[in-house]
């Protein structure tokens, strides 16, 4: 089992009616921007995205949903002094570099990440960003405050742009590509609809990263039974934080499962193939995923597979984590 840290609120903001952010303490984290926490919400876990940059004080964002049991109770039952108990931060929903060019499209508690990632470019880096936020409402916009003043103080290397529905109607294809422009990195995250639509608009980008949201159904802050096989096990090798471990790997047995029962700090969140908190390279041999929510075609061809989902197809692996 990963390593549980517990962290203390600090403050607890208000950024709209439905949305709150909490500033959290305890844990010097070494983070990238975009990434997310999982959190112990009462009964069940959650992952929220930072909405912070690297160096910042730690800080997640939530907004209340209608049926969201987690999301009701951080929004209700959080307060400055109460204590969080949450797995390291993890994603891959982070650029590259500091120094291109972004183009973001968010909606919603989407913009969260990508706040995260906006404040890091612009404090961090070089680069510029150009970003298309979509709303019901003007009250509803997540950061509206911090967006304007970080845009009045980076007017050469920011631009917001806002889409509310209650005066524009939902984002269309058609609507989202008048705002695509050349880009280095492209990041979408927010409602299915929107992201389906925002990655249509996008199809001519040449990287797009998404940011799914997912509720987890199963415990990742709990400890995995191994699988008992019978059948003859295979052999991974696996380049991890720069060490090289080896292992008989049971025919059954999850790659991630192994990994944790072997002591070693795999990265991972939602243990269901929905988060790529997990993604890892597959360097030699084949293995197979037992489900897969999040990678597209391009990167499967590139070699990335998710540890939480890969059972091994030949007798040796190879696997590397960067």
């Amino acid at each position: 089992m990963a390593e549980v840290h517990r962290l203390r609120v600090d403050a607890v903001i208000e950024e709209t009616a439905d949305a709150r952010s909490f500033v959290l303490s305890g844990v010097d984290f070494a983070v990238r921007p975009g990434q997310f926490l999982t959190v112990r919400a009462g009964d069940v876990a959650r992952c929220y995205s930072l909405s912070s940059a690297p160096g910042e004080p730690l800080k997640i964002t939530v907004k209340r949903t209608p049926d969201g049991y987690g999301s009701h109770w951080m929004c209700s039952s959080l307060a400055a002094g109460t204590e969080l108990d949450v797995l390291a931060p993890a994603g891959v929903f982070t650029p590259s570099s500091l120094d291109g060019s972004l183009l973001a499209f968010a909606a919603g508690s989407g913009i969260t990440p990508v706040m995260s990632i906006v404040r890091a470019v612009l404090t961090q880096g070089s680069g510029r960003v150009f970003l298309v936020y979509a709303n019901r409402d003007e009250a509803s916009v997540i950061f509206a405050r911090d967006l304007s003043e970080l845009a009045r103080q980076h007017p050469d290397r920011l631009t917001v742009v806002h889409w509310l529905e209650s005066v524009q109607g939902l984002p269309s294809v058609a609507g989202l590509r008048a705002f695509v422009r050349d880009c280095d990195e492209a990041f979408v995250c927010g409602p299915g609809p929107f992201m389906e639509a925002a990655r249509k608009a996008l199809h001519d980008a040449p990287v797009v990263h998404v940011e799914k949201f997912v509720s987890l159904s199963s415990d990742p802050f709990s400890a995995v039974v191994p699988v008992v096989d019978d059948r003859p096990d295979a052999v991974v090798e696996v380049e991890l934080d720069g060490e090289r471990h080896r292992f008989p790997w049971p025919a059954r047995t999850k790659l991630l499962d192994l990994l944790l029962e072997k002591g070693l700090d795999a990265p991972y969140s939602c243990r269901e193939g929905a988060c790529s908190a997990c993604a890892c390279r597959l360097v030699e041999g084949e293995v197979k995923m037992l489900n897969n929510d999040v990678l597209d075609s391009e990167d499967i061809a590139e070699g990335i597979v998710l540890a939480c989902q890969s059972v091994p197809v030949t007798d040796t692996v190879k696997i590397s984590y960067e």
